[in-house]
């Protein structure tokens, strides 16, 4: 089989590796992949938004298979592009990715079906929604742009003041562009965060094992939000009890809520979770696999991803027994000094091997270029160094030992991985 993924990040490698073990696929394009995913796979500088190239890459290269892996080309339709020209995908269609695509939708599908979430408004102008916020006069507030914003969309503000610059920047400064017309303001939720990304094909529903996401950019979770620090799996504070009252309250419902909207959903649906006295609440959905949570899921799959992948195609999630591993897995994301704000590129990366991997660890890249054989720096985040144990204190271990196998200037990475667990 000849198989296509699209996207050029950590979670694109991951998906990569997972999808070789499997016997018959003989060859992977991946657009526009980067330099270490070249290791892995033939990748082709076509952008993972640009449809009509993609297509037409698809057919001429007779692609059996394309996993869909980004926000982005979700929301737009890559989807419904390529099933148009007969070519079988994994991922949403385009009517299916709003659930990631508008936060305004999400959260009205909550309301209407009653899915446990924060209490919210929507706005669509600056003035009410500072308005409403300094009548509401409660601290902290969450403050969200309602379109894709590379997973950093969202504003905790602790006062009014850090409230009224999160409004304007987002609908007035636009730092967002055209995801910031419309914002959301919800009540500020507290509990333990869990990520839960679950396999579907609109009928079944198969959760995968949960996971534990360091979104700040620095240790004790200080700074601003990023894409994503590092990764644990699974997340300690999601036991079987959880599991199954998310299963019956959220999980299943929102499939169901999806399929009465018109807009089943089909591919890897992301439950952001958080953990409230009250119990489990949606924070936020995501359409596809999550980054840098898939670097620690996927190493824990026993059973063959693309089969898996297939029977979703065929809405035949219900037949395949899927298995995981009985064992932890950690990953520590390496970032360009600056990051999440400017930062430089081009940084030759020292202690990595020909296939740019070290050791000990799965060496996921996310920013990388490949260069007479040596790998640079050419994104926010670098790499994501991911490892397994039979426990979490193992895994971060081993994670942590390779990282410090690796160098490049300005490398900077979280110390405390794992420690809220």
């Amino acid at each position: 089989m000849k198989v296509l993924v699209i996207g050029g990040g950590g979670r694109e490698h991951a998906i990569i590796k997972k999808l070789k073990e499997n016997k018959r696929v003989e060859k992977i394009f991946c657009c526009p992949g980067n330099g270490g995913i070249s290791a892995d796979a033939e990748c082709v500088k076509i952008k993972a938004t640009d449809i009509e190239l993609m297509v037409g890459f698809a057919k001429q290269n007779s692609i059996d298979f394309a996993v869909v892996a980004p926000d982005d080309p979700l929301v737009a339709g890559m989807v419904d592009a390529l099933n148009n020209e007969g070519i079988k995908t994994f991922g949403p269609n385009k009517a299916a990715a709003i659930i990631e695509g508008s936060k305004v939708f999400s959260k009205n599908l909550m309301k209407k079906y009653n899915l446990p979430t924060a209490r919210y408004e929507v706005f669509e102008n600056s003035s009410d929604a500072i308005a409403y916020i300094k009548a509401a006069n409660e601290f902290p507030v969450v403050i969200k742009a309602d379109g894709l914003a590379l997973g950093k969309g969202v504003i905790i503000a602790q006062t009014l003041d850090e409230a009224v610059e999160g409004v304007t920047s987002i609908m007035e400064d636009k730092i967002f562009g055209a995801s910031g017309n419309k914002i959301v303001v919800e009540e500020f939720l507290t509990g333990p965060e869990v990520s839960v990304l679950a396999f579907t094909d609109g009928k079944t529903i198969k959760p995968m094992v949960s996971s534990m996401d360091h979104k700040r950019v620095y240790d004790n979770d200080m700074g601003p939000n990023t894409g994503g620090m590092g990764t644990i799996a699974p997340n300690p504070h999601y036991n079987e009890k959880i599991a199954a009252e998310c299963m019956q309250k959220i999980f299943i419902p929102t499939i169901e809520a999806m399929n009465k909207e018109g807009r089943s959903f089909s591919g890897c649906l992301y439950f952001g979770l958080m953990l409230t006295p009250k119990g489990p609440y949606v924070i936020e959905y995501n359409c596809r696999f999550g980054d840098p949570e898939t670097q620690v899921v996927l190493p824990l799959l026993e059973t063959d991803l693309l089969d898996i992948m297939l029977a979703i195609y065929d809405k035949k999630l219900d037949q395949i027994d899927i298995k995981w591993k009985n064992s932890a897995a950690a990953c520590v994301v390496m970032a360009s000094g600056g990051y999440p704000k400017s930062y430089e590129t081009g940084k030759r990366i020292n202690g990595l091997d020909k296939n740019g991997q070290v050791d000990g660890a799965f060496v996921y890249h996310a920013g990388t270029n490949a260069i007479d054989g040596e790998y640079f720096t050419a994104g926010g985040r670098v790499l994501g160094v991911a490892s397994t144990g039979g426990t979490l204190a193992e895994a971060l271990q081993n994670a942590y030992k390779a990282v410090e196998k690796i160098s490049f200037e300005g490398a900077h990475y979280r110390k405390d991985i794992g420690k809220k667990a």
